[in-house]
């Protein structure tokens, strides 16, 4: 821990980081020179489950969305956990000997172990090169009941992620449960935090409480509702990226990964996930973006790993940058990636592209092998985690510490496989923010 690996003096002679192919994808080329030190943590422990095999040791997990409140001291960050312990059903009977019945093992399951476990902050504070806890705060509906991490139900907009206990008991959905996923910090006091279920953004105000949700278009909820074309995420891959402008007026959201539209064919193939830019108090799209996917091949330690495929590759987390310009963590599991991306207007696509029934569908198109006729994002490389290996797997979340230097933080899904959080200050070779 505080070990500080220096990159970039191999880079000499090598491919221009920053070179993108027409259709917006970055190139083969390491990242530019950076430097990156892990800063001492210990995540809290949350008690333990006997099981056959061995004993679950359950951990806090805040390491799914960072985010600096503008305004606060130096140091001064907040963390946001998902929706609590879960696990596959063969994970379950490979690390601790319970073996369920076959449909619990169904494409898409979780077994969640302690659903009391659900949504919540984390206030954090960093000195020098350690990280400690301030406080933590459940995210609560108006009445202050803490809400569930259990899925919503499904719908025709959305499906929905069946879950169990660890006897095999289908757990009911639940209409509030949230698995919340990027954070911003507002400067009253309040957040945004995304959720994966629904998808859904939702509006929190300092003590916790969800003062507002917006969803996908639904005939049974009066207020501000989302396209309806976001029901249509694959299922577990909604909201996990979220940013602001510095006046708070604008949002950008991106979706974990391509949309499941019109089947999940479409996502399997497709190689562009949406970005949007809405309207922070109406929620209207003003702009939509695609943001084109690296390579599977690329991600030179997951596929050491094993096979690694499109579906695999997933946007994590993305940062106002300044200069209407975004900084955006792609990921498979082991390897991440940061990208500079510039929000030119004249890149934004159609707005018939909001519409569910346009075909073909943006992720149709994407899939196909002829030159992909829309326009597209370009990207700048600014860091490779294959260039330095000692950095944890599973990064997820992202926030600025200065001008040149960010936070990363990996997810350890609540300790449940025995991972540990792992936070990592990076250092830029130059400004990247004016923010």
């Amino acid at each position: 821990m505080g070990d500080d690996d220096r990159l970039g003096a191999r880079n000499a002679g090598q491919p221009d980081p920053g070179a993108v192919s027409q259709e917006g994808r970055a190139l083969s080329g390491p990242s530019p020179a950076c430097s990156i030190e892990r800063l001492r943590w210990d995540d809290p422990e949350l008690g333990s489950i006997r099981l056959p095999k061995r004993e679950m040791r359950l951990r806090a997990g805040f390491g799914s969305g960072l985010a600096v409140r503008p305004g606060d001291p130096p140091g001064a960050l907040w963390a946001v956990c998902d929706r609590g312990p879960n696990l596959k059903a063969e994970t379950l009977a490979e690390k601790y000997g319970v073996e369920l019945a076959p449909e619990v093992a169904a494409k898409g399951a979780k077994i969640m172990p302690r659903p009391d476990l659900g949504p919540a902050l984390a206030e954090l504070r960093i000195v020098g090169d350690e990280i400690g806890l301030v406080r933590t705060i459940r995210l609560t509906d108006d009445s202050g009941k803490p809400i569930s991490g259990l899925p919503m139900a499904g719908s025709q907009h959305a499906r929905a992620e069946p879950a169990f206990d660890l006897a095999g008991r289908p757990l009911a959905p639940d209409p509030q449960g949230a698995d919340s996923e990027g954070l911003i910090a507002l400067r009253d006091g309040g957040f945004w935090v995304g959720d994966e279920y629904g998808p859904s953004l939702m509006r929190i105000d300092g003590e916790g409480r969800v003062v507002d949700r917006w969803l996908p278009v639904r005939s049974d909820r009066e207020g501000i509702s989302l396209p309806a074309i976001a029901g249509r995420r694959q299922i577990n891959r909604g909201f996990e990226a979220l940013a602001i402008s510095p006046d708070e007026r604008s949002l950008f959201l991106a979706f974990q990964s391509p949309l499941a539209h019109p089947d999940e064919a479409a996502h399997e193939q497709a190689s562009h996930v949406r970005l949007w830019r809405l309207d922070a108090s109406s929620g209207a799209v003003s702009a939509q973006y695609l943001y084109p996917l690296d390579e599977p091949k690329s991600f030179r330690r997951d596929c050491e790993k094993g096979p690694f495929e499109r579906g695999d590759i997933k946007v994590s987390e993305i940062l106002w940058a300044g200069d209407e310009a975004l900084i955006v963590l792609e990921r498979g599991s082991e390897t991440t990636k940061l990208y500079r991306v510039q929000l030119d207007a004249s890149l934004a696509i159609g707005a018939e592209h909001l519409d569910v029934a346009t075909r073909p569908t943006v992720e149709e198109l994407s899939g196909r092998d002829s030159p992909f006729p829309l326009a597209v994002l370009r990207k700048q490389l600014l860091f490779n985690s294959d260039d330095a290996r000692q950095v944890a797997a599973d990064l997820e979340g992202m926030a600025w510490l200065s001008d040149a230097q960010l936070l990363l933080v990996s997810d350890n899904d609540f300790g449940v496989e025995g991972a540990e959080t792992s936070f990592w200050r990076l250092t830029l070779p130059s400004s990247t923010s004016d923010a």
